[in-house]
């Protein structure tokens, strides 16, 4: 476990799709990085310790997440599930609320494997890669940050842009990476 500001980042890791399992990467320091990267790159104000789900799935999966959720009847390549409805809380303004024991349970991001290793093959992106941006976005999108409109998109592609450079991984929304 990663500590910000003396508060634990916990990130539980459910990989549930053989297919994720099969590729030989280690998803759960992929995973944390990433996530704990976003949380502390967000520069949002929680004062207690962080706790969120990232599960690995399928296509069957996320299309019926999708399906049941937002009323999109196709996969996806991610999807996130925040417990707290509030927007992004930049630094200095009140903390997202503390649950009853401490924890800050901000929610769920679930990846689907065939959609995402799709795109990671048709960009010219190492899984790896594709994966920790996904962690990145689903992240964000639990704390508030959201792409709708264009002034939206712009400023979470730009803090993406931000988290991801500083674990290493290049540019996503540039035409192509190396593998």
């Amino acid at each position: 476990m990663t500590e910000q500001g003396g508060d634990e980042i916990v990130v539980i890791v459910d990989v549930v799709s053989p297919d994720w399992r099969a590729t030989d990467l280690d998803l759960d320091d992929i995973v944390t990085t990433a996530a704990r990267a976003a949380l502390v790159g967000a520069d949002v104000s929680i004062t207690a310790g962080v706790e969120l789900g990232v599960r690995l799935t399928d296509d069957a999966e996320i299309r019926t997440l999708n399906r049941d959720w937002r009323d999109r009847d196709a996969a996806t390549n991610v999807l996130a599930f925040a417990l707290n409805d509030s927007p992004a809380i930049p630094v200095g303004e009140p903390a997202i609320p503390v649950g009853e024991n401490g924890v800050v349970m901000l929610g769920d991001v679930v990846v689907a494997y065939e959609t995402s290793a799709g795109e990671a093959v048709e960009q010219n992106k190492s899984l790896t890669h594709h994966l920790s941006h996904l962690v990145v976005h689903g992240t964000l999108h639990l704390l508030g940050f959201d792409h709708e409109r264009e002034d939206e998109a712009e400023i979470m592609e730009a803090l993406e842009r931000v988290v991801l450079h500083r674990i290493g991984i290049p540019d996503p929304y540039l035409g192509s990476e190396a593998a």
